[in-house]
């Protein structure tokens, strides 16, 4: 009975860490106006908007380049382009392209890698909602010295308040919840063992970044 009654709880507490993540979700869109930034970044994942969101700041001036961050190797310069008419000269101009990332932990390190070549201190940080808090988590453990400022592009099936009534939102957030934990729980071990001495593993995700 004390063995059922642990589990319990452990569930219990469990559901209420997710739906306190799918709350946080859902607070990130509509995103508020961000402040200038030395450069804007882009994760790439299933919707293109994340990347017409990156471009439309940066017409705005909210940075002074671009990073795409996860490019598939197998797509051209030329096709992302087309994905945000009437930006030919910026985009020509003012974006980088990163193709060596394959996860969230990917980018990350694909990020830290850029703003440490730039010399920049401050990213506005473009994905979806859903991903923003695990982006956020792994973006701060590979450049601590970043100041980051999220812009969510919203994902329409999660802004209803009743997620869970369906199969296909309540997966991708749970998914995406067991994800943040996983994350959270390796800076954590980092922080107790010292993370000079811990090896970061990659959380294991899909063929492309979420």
């Amino acid at each position: 009975m004390k063995f059922l009654a642990l589990v319990g709880i452990v569930v219990l507490i469990w559901l209420v860490g997710l739906f306190a993540f799918a709350d946080r979700v859902r607070n990130f869109t509509p995103a508020p106006e961000p402040e200038r930034a030395d450069g804007i970044v882009a994760l790439t994942g299933p919707s293109a908007e994340r990347v017409n969101a990156a471009i439309r700041l940066l017409e705005q001036d909210k940075g002074e380049r671009v990073l795409i961050s996860g490019v598939n190797r197998e797509v051209r310069r030329q096709e992302l382009r087309e994905l945000t008419p009437g930006s030919n000269r910026l985009f020509n101009c003012c974006v980088d392209l990163g193709f060596e990332a394959e996860t969230t932990n990917g980018n990350a390190q694909e990020i830290a890698a850029w703003a440490r070549a730039k010399g920049y201190e401050h990213l506005i940080v473009v994905t979806s909602d859903y991903h923003m808090p695990r982006s956020l988590l792994e973006i701060r453990s590979a450049a601590p010295d970043l100041e980051l400022t999220p812009y969510a592009v919203s994902t329409p099936s999660l802004d209803n308040s009743r997620w869970w009534r369906a199969a296909v939102t309540a997966r991708r957030m749970t998914l995406e919840y067991v994800k943040y934990l996983a994350v959270l729980g390796r800076e954590t071990l980092h922080k107790i063992t010292g993370r000079d001495e811990a090896v970061a593993t990659p959380t294991t995700e899909e063929a492309a970044p979420a």
